[in-house]
């Protein structure tokens, strides 16, 4: 029984995604963690992604970005290196601090969440939420709400 409220009890390190005042989701994270948002550009119809990493102190730091072609909105350089990968144009070595991150997930761009090697579609029909990623250290009861969010939502491998 100890075990099981010092589990429910002692705090860990959680990415959470906020929408407005709720907590949507919750995940366990540690510092150096890295996720990536994708979604569409609304004018290119291409696929953006941006890579983000958890710094010891907990911020998120953009730290990549990849699109497959240059146009509306595309800088024309950022980060150390610019590189062709696989059809991608990459954009590494940014290091840019966007915490809290706020992302309005439009069901047109088809915003999704790629961490810890699972996929997870943060869009949802009618008005596009607003989220907000930041981290948190806080005990697992106090997460419950949102983990049972994440594991309610669909999950699937990338």
């Amino acid at each position: 029984m100890a075990a099981i409220l010092a589990a429910l009890l002692w705090p860990r390190f959680w990415l959470v995604i906020e929408e407005g005042e709720a907590l949507r989701y919750a995940f366990p994270a540690t510092s150096g963690s890295d996720f990536a948002l994708r979604w569409t550009h609304s004018v290119e119809k291409e696929d953006w992604e941006e890579r983000f990493q958890i710094q010891t102190n907990g911020n998120l730091m953009l730290v990549e970005t990849r699109f497959k072609t240059f146009g509306a909105g595309v800088p024309a350089a950022v980060g150390r290196e610019t590189r062709l990968e696989q059809g991608w144009v990459v954009m590494s070595g940014i290091h840019r601090p966007v915490d809290p991150l706020h992302v309005q997930a439009a069901e047109a761009e088809h915003y999704r969440l790629y961490f810890q090697g699972r996929t997870l579609d943060l869009t949802h029909p009618g008005v596009p939420p607003i989220l907000t990623f930041t981290t948190r250290e806080a005990p697992l009861l106090t997460m419950l709400p949102a983990r049972f969010g994440t594991w309610w939502r669909q999950w699937r491998s990338p």
